[in-house]
């Protein structure tokens, strides 16, 4: 019997458990930093397979680590299973119906994602003791991927220091490889305070701190011109000064969020948009102060894990989803734009084929996507120790992320179907890594060579710590 088939199997037999642990935390989205209940549910599938745990990893309530085996390689397997705002989604629904509630919602697939991770995990550890193989596999429970920066606090804090390689994956409309390029972002926010004076009796007499959030903006506009074309800019307002407009604004909040294709270019940028706030404040004659919230590294790739990665995936071949998965895809689909499918091909490098619904198909390993590139945490792992990610698929073809059609395939069949496939992929990987030392001496060496023997340096300031409460109101 293979390695791959027999590790497959202990998927196959957790298959049921695990679908039923996605779904429940697809139930209780919760915002970046604020993952209580999901990580408790986490937890307890760690304590009901006997993993050793560690709680409040790196300091963060919910992050948690749990690893099984002795000696021999250690290989981290990452999940996640923080949620969105303003997704909220009625399951199995082909139509926009929010539930009643706060508005949160899985428009990420995270619930699918942790789930699938620890899936591959479990499988791995039993793989380990039933053939008496030293090595240790490690599930880490990563909260605030989307914008809290969890897993770069845990890498500065030394969570990953004794970890050989480190594997992930994420929900999409294909399976395959990840191609290995995202975008190095910071979150910074930036306050500026004036003077508060009657609007209409006394205009001169203020200073408005909103006046100057909107020159910041204008500024920043301009600059777009004359930035690298794959750089992003983004910005949400937190605190627009009050809701009177006869009283000037003695205060204002604004969040940017920087990306640019290293950390050599995001720094650079970080610069001029500090200056552009600078200038702000000067012609608004407030005062401006700055807090980073979080950054992120842009990802490493690594040839060595993703041709083993590769591999698995051809082994298995595509996931079978049934004629009821393509009919409900297909129906998701006719809630899409032609743009949305034909923009879910090319971002994976595929030839369109627009008459299907569900992935049938390994994207080939040198296909190379067009750009439209978003930011990830697991770029710090990356810098850290050799990491390799791959898509999985979970949904529609063209579906796009970050919306309520990724919410409302969440618990379907075919989540469930595409959980178990990549989680086999996952523990393939671990497996094959875990008997070939060669592998991981290979993964090592590409990793030195991709850093030029540097040691990781965190983007974030030595004096930023997780937003906890960044989640919440403000």
């Amino acid at each position: 019997m293979r390695n791959d088939e027999q590790v497959w199997r202990e998927v196959d037999i957790r298959r049921e458990a695990y679908a039923a642990l996605s779904d429940r935390v697809w139930g209780m989205p919760e915002l970046c930093y604020n993952e209580h209940r999901s990580v408790v549910e986490h937890v307890a599938m760690l304590e009901a397979e006997g993993f050793r745990i560690t709680r409040d990893l790196a300091g963060i309530p919910t992050a948690v680590m749990g690893e099984a085996g002795e000696g021999g390689p250690v290989i981290a397997i990452l999940g996640e299973y923080d949620a969105l705002p303003g997704l909220s989604q009625e399951a199995g629904v082909a139509e926009h119906r929010p539930v009643p509630g706060d508005g949160t919602g899985h428009g990420c697939g995270h619930n699918v994602l942790g789930a699938a991770s620890l899936l591959a995990a479990a499988a791995v550890k039993d793989y380990l003791k039933a053939n008496g193989v030293p090595g240790r596999v490690r599930y880490y429970g990563c909260p605030a991927e989307e914008g809290g920066a969890a897993k770069g606090f845990m890498v500065r804090e030394g969570a990953f220091d004794d970890v050989d390689i480190a594997i992930s994956w994420h929900p999409a409309s294909f399976s395959g490889v990840n191609e290995p390029i995202s975008l190095a972002n910071t979150r910074i926010d930036f306050s500026f305070v004036g003077r508060a004076s009657h609007a209409a009796s006394s205009p001169h007499l203020g200073r408005s701190a909103l006046d100057a959030v909107e020159l910041m903006s204008v500024g920043v506009n301009y600059m777009r011109e004359h930035m690298p074309a794959d750089a992003r800019i983004h910005y949400a307002y937190l605190d627009a000064g009050g809701i009177a407009p006869n009283v000037v604004q003695s205060r204002a909040k604004v969040r940017y969020l920087i990306r640019a294709r290293n950390l050599v270019e995001l720094n650079a940028l970080v610069l001029r948009v500090r200056k552009i706030a600078d200038g702000a404040a000067l012609m608004t004659e407030t005062t401006v102060s700055t807090q980073v919230i979080s950054a992120v590294s842009n990802l490493l790739g690594n040839s060595p894990l993703e041709q083993a990665r590769h591999d698995n995936f051809d082994r298995l071949g595509p996931p079978q989803f049934s004629d009821e998965d393509r009919t409900f895809a297909a129906e998701i689909q006719k809630t899409l734009r032609e743009e949305d499918i034909l923009s879910g091909y090319r971002r994976q490098g595929v030839v369109p084929d627009t008459g299907k619904a569900l992935c049938d198909l390994i994207v080939p390993l040198a296909a190379k996507g067009a750009g439209m590139n978003g930011s990830t945490d697991v770029g710090d792992v990356s810098w850290k120790v050799p990491t390799v990610q791959a898509r999985g698929a979970t949904y529609a073809i063209g579906t796009p992320g970050h919306s309520w059609q990724v919410v409302a395939q969440g618990k379907a069949p075919a989540a469930h179907t595409g959980m178990v496939h990549v989680a086999k992929v996952m523990a393939g990987t671990a497996v094959d890594a875990n008997r070939n030392p060669d592998l991981i001496a290979k993964a090592k060496a590409d990793h030195a060579a991709r850093t030029g023997g540097r040691p990781y340096e965190s983007p974030l300031p030595a004096d930023a710590k997780p937003a906890l409460g960044m989640s919440l109101a403000e």
